[in-house]
């Protein structure tokens, strides 16, 4: 089934020519390299590692990031790279949101020279893969709760680093992992990389959702590093919410490309699918719930680049990502559930995207802060008023 694109307004004329030419690029990668490969990825639990040098690449890791090999583009080229790439799977946004945003951004924006210059080239290649520890079992909405500790060692420049993070994405499979730990009581970044002493990274297999991409928890126990990991500008809770706000940026794209596959499945079956006397689309029902699919579609198209275009110049603020993440990932989770009742039965079928993209979306609309937790921070914005504590 041939991807034809949803753009109802002609939003690509609001692009640029470079801006065109990167969506085709990737939406071709994706057509040729990622959907022949994803169910069976999904099926089987796998991520599909063999990507990652090809993504490097293109130029897709970091790509909003300037030097090291990054490709140094501005913010609407970088959400319609994770639009196409989620369109494919909200899995292969994932692990280019967690190395792009959470790893390389707060090691280009907090890290020291020789820690920029170690690993950026290497992510940016996918001759890396990092991971993002913030979530502890306990702490997730909550991340300034965290138990996870560090402490000087005894003698030299290094630190011990106690606690579990849990809900990882790449964790398994990082060969560095960015810990967020109490220091003195302040929030502090570590680089830890995969052969730290008393580091173990542990997969979570047992999941419905995001089947392709790897999961998992970091357990530190006595886990020893040197001077040399801390990163030096990143002090408090400050660090780790930026890193967050880079990568809601990016899901509020991506909710768009799981959307648009559900939309574009569904109108296709609707169009072929005959009962009675005509094809399914012929009836009211049926055009009532397309029209409703595509409408919310075009509004997060707008949405998103509006909120890109701000990005751009520098005028975003962070509760603006907030509304487009909320939003998006709300109405591209009910559309993959309608689009899915269009196809009925065969809705639940991996001949079709529909149910692998609405089980990801699950997921999706809880992490990088709960769909609950957005509406919170935008209820403190307009009234002045926290409903946290």
């Amino acid at each position: 089934m041939g991807f034809r694109g949803v753009d109802y307004y002609d939003v690509a004329s609001l692009l640029t020519e470079e801006e065109r030419l990167i969506q085709k690029t990737v939406r071709t990668f994706v057509d040729d390299r990622v959907m022949p490969v994803i169910v069976r990825h999904y099926e089987a639990g796998t991520f599909p590692a063999d990507l990652v040098p090809a993504m490097g690449e293109l130029g897709l890791l970091g790509a909003n990031l300037e030097g090291y090999g990054c490709a140094g583009l501005g913010a609407v080229a970088y959400g319609l790279i994770l639009q196409e790439l989620e369109r494919g799977d909200s899995g292969i946004r994932s692990f280019c949101s967690v190395q792009g945003s959470l790893v390389m951004y707060p090691i280009h924006a907090f890290g020291s020279d020789a820690q920029k210059e170690r690993w950026l080239p290497r992510l940016a290649k996918g001759e890396a893969i990092g991971c993002f520890g913030l979530t502890e079992p306990d702490f997730g909405s909550n991340p300034a709760g965290m138990l996870t500790r560090a402490e000087p060692q005894g003698k030299g420049d290094g630190f011990v680093l106690n606690g579990t993070k849990r809900w990882i994405t790449n964790a398994g499979v990082a060969d560095v992992a960015l810990v967020w730990a109490k220091l003195d009581g302040e929030v502090r970044g570590f680089l830890v990389e995969k052969d730290a002493p008393g580091l173990v990274q542990r997969k979570i297999t047992d999941k419905f959702s995001l089947r392709a991409s790897v999961t998992g928890e970091l357990l530190m126990e006595d886990c020893r590093v040197p001077g040399s990991a801390l990163l030096p500008g990143a002090k408090g809770m400050k660090g780790p919410l930026m890193c967050l706000n880079q990568a809601r940026y990016g899901i509020a794209w991506g909710a768009i490309g799981a959307a648009m596959a559900c939309y574009e499945t569904a109108l296709d079956y609707a169009k072929d699918r005959v009962q009675f006397s005509r094809p399914i689309a012929g009836y009211q029902l049926v055009q009532h719930k397309l029209v409703e699919m595509l409408s919310e579609i075009t509004k997060a198209q707008l949405l998103c680049h509006r909120l890109g275009r701000l990005k751009e110049e520098g005028k975003l603020v962070h509760t603006q990502v907030s509304l487009a993440k909320r939003n998006n990932v709300r109405q591209a989770l009910e559309i993959a559930r309608v689009a899915r009742d269009v196809l009925g039965a065969n809705g639940i079928m991996y001949e079709y995207p529909v149910a692998r993209h609405m089980l990801n979306l699950e997921s999706v609309y809880t992490y990088e802060g709960t769909h609950d937790i957005h509406t919170l921070i935008l209820g403190q914005d307009i009234t002045g008023l926290s409903a946290f504590e």
